[in-house]
């Protein structure tokens, strides 16, 4: 068994693929695999063309994030002790990948790390999809050391320690194979978004630890598959936000949870249609139904009860906090 397998999933990124990968080719010390979601672009061309270094698992459909990484790891399963995987629009600085995986060998209680996340248009900002960190507030709302909902910190050199985190960005996650299939996988059920916060809390419950070095780096460029101003990742974060929190908590926390929730949404669907952006509003509600309609599919996965949703215990409501109290960054928390 080899060591790590860096893991890519591309659907229809030729642009991103043909601008990213000679950065994770010259500055990467593992192999490298990208796994297709049936891409009708020219992917799969550019990869042999280009890039015969790079070994493909082609996919008969796009199963999104979740699906296409369970299929495409499945079938390296045997093969690799560890898997980085990383966005197609990363790019990635010399010794990233090693940092993470020597992380990961002298800290048998951890089960995944992730690297500070730089945003790749501006490289003295922080990125919005993992940052510095990710932590979930009592809600199960996210949020980042570096990124606060939409404020962005610069990089000072403030979060180049080593910590324990709630999340690591599915950006840049790398994390034991054995605890990934222990898990079984990524819940298929989310297609994408938030599906790597589910992760990293199922195994919290098991006992495993999530981790942050700050001393690897990687620039995401954010985007390249969803827009973070998209009504279709909103009505995505939205649902799988619900069948995150009703298969990670005991249903007696459950109820209370989703009904704060669910004042804070309502008035943002409310706030969506008194500016006239129909499509958001309607995504928030399409989320709550959605979920509503497919409850009885989800596998609860939590039986501790009264366990905290996020360990550091720092915030009630990243919601009230940023925009009630104005505190938008982490060191204001």
């Amino acid at each position: 068994m080899s060591q790590a397998a860096i893991v890519i999933l591309n659907y229809n990124g030729e642009e991103v693929l043909n601008r990213f990968l000679p950065s994770v080719i010259e500055h990467s010390q593992y192999d490298c695999w990208v796994i297709d979601n049936c891409s009708s672009d020219h992917s799969i061309e550019l990869l042999r063309d280009k890039f015969p270094q790079i070994s493909v698992i082609e996919l008969q459909a796009n199963l999104g994030y979740a699906g296409g990484y369970n299929w495409g790891l499945e079938a390296l399963k045997s093969n690799y002790e560890y898997f980085i995987l990383l966005n197609s629009d990363v790019e990635v600085s010399p010794g990233w990948d090693s940092k993470l995986v020597d992380f990961l060998s002298l800290n048998k209680d951890y089960s995944a790390v992730q690297p500070k996340i730089l945003s790749a248009k501006n490289k003295e900002e922080f990125d919005y999809a993992g940052a510095g960190g990710g932590f979930l507030d009592a809600l199960g709302y996210p949020y980042c050391r570096g990124r606060i909902l939409e404020t962005i910190e610069r990089e000072e050199g403030q979060y180049d320690d080593v910590i324990q985190i709630d999340w690591a960005s599915g950006a840049c996650l790398a994390i034991r194979s054995t605890d990934f299939f222990e898990q079984d996988g990524f819940d298929a059920h989310f297609f994408a978004h938030m599906e790597e916060i589910d992760l990293c809390w199922r195994l919290r419950l098991a006992g495993k630890k999530i981790g942050y070095i700050g001393t690897s780096t990687v620039f995401h460029l954010g985007g390249a598959t969803l827009s973070r101003s998209s009504a279709k990742k909103l009505y995505l974060n939205i649902r799988n936000s619900l069948s995150m929190l009703h298969k990670n908590l005991p249903s007696s926390q459950f109820f209370g949870v989703v009904l704060l929730k669910m004042i804070w949404e309502t008035l943002a669907l409310f706030s969506y249609l008194l500016k006239g952006q129909f499509e958001f509003s309607s995504a928030i509600a399409k989320g709550y139904w959605d979920f509503t309609r497919n409850w009885n599919k989800l596998t609860k996965t939590q039986k501790i009860k009264n366990r905290p949703i996020g360990r550091s215990g720092k915030v009630f409501s990243i919601l009230w906090s940023y925009l009630i109290l104005r505190r938008k960054k982490y060191s204001q928390l």
